[in-house]
């Protein structure tokens, strides 16, 4: 099972959160591939089956010096053709998506831009100097459509859409620099759809059979989206299907 073509093998893979549910459907689907030659999987518990040709590493989205033990670790071996972060939060125990601004919650606020923003900015400042020089290289994060400002019309999930809209930026600021050191590399978040898994199982209720997608099938679309990819899209936002999400 090949899932890229545009790439040169054998391709050099940073994923991280790996034991998530759409990040282990992606860690199958990179094993499976005969043109990947290694992956470092990155979680905050080792990954649960290790497999041939894949290191499991430990970090940490609130602690910086745990991404740059990584980056220290993976940039001893050579260049990265694809860092994959799939990491993200919409709620927890203590933290819900806000119906309205009466609920908001400079607690949730900083949680969801620390884990939504943040992290994946850090993880960016120390991955995007390992990208390949001398061909197509991707740093790819997931998103969420409802990040989109232009796209906004229902409101509610303030916190959630902010650090989304924020990861937008952070991706085209990096876009910007990263194509004037590596012209054939390419920085983009992804939207992955409404996939089955923790991050979405409350908010199913309203959606369609059909567009409530398998962990499998949005990984598999994912990275084919990944491998349609040229330099000119870096810096923008992609769905699932490939279309451009505005920003």
């Amino acid at each position: 099972m090949t899932a890229f073509s545009s790439f040169t093998a054998p391709m050099r893979v940073a994923l991280f959160g790996a034991s998530g549910g759409i990040g282990a459907a992606i860690l199958e689907r990179l094993a499976a591939d005969e043109r990947v030659g290694a992956i470092f999987a990155g979680s905050r518990s080792a990954p649960n089956a290790v497999r041939q040709k894949v290191t499991p590493f430990h970090f940490d989205l609130t602690r910086e010096d745990t991404i740059a033990n990584a980056a220290a670790r993976f940039g001893a071996d050579g260049a990265l053709d694809l860092v994959l972060v799939t990491t993200g939060v919409l709620h927890e125990a203590s933290m819900q998506p806000e119906k309205t601004w009466r609920e908001f919650s400079a607690e949730a606020f900083a949680h969801a831009f620390a884990i939504n923003a943040t992290g994946p900015a850090l993880i960016a400042k120390h991955m995007l100097p390992l990208l390949a020089r001398d061909r197509k290289a991707v740093f790819a994060a997931l998103s969420a459509r409802v990040g989109s400002i232009e796209d906004n019309r229902l409101g509610g999930w303030a916190s959630y859409r902010a650090s989304k809209a924020a990861l937008h930026q952070i991706v085209r600021t990096c876009a910007i620099e990263l194509a004037r050191q590596r012209r054939e590399a390419i920085c983009v978040a992804l939207h992955p759809g409404t996939v089955d898994a923790a991050l979405s199982a409350p908010f199913q209720r309203g959606v369609a059979a059909e567009k409530l997608f398998t962990p499998a099938y949005s990984a598999e679309r994912l990275l084919a989206v990944i491998d349609s990819l040229t330099p000119a899209q870096s810096g923008q936002a992609f769905a699932w299907d490939g279309a451009r999400i505005p920003f």
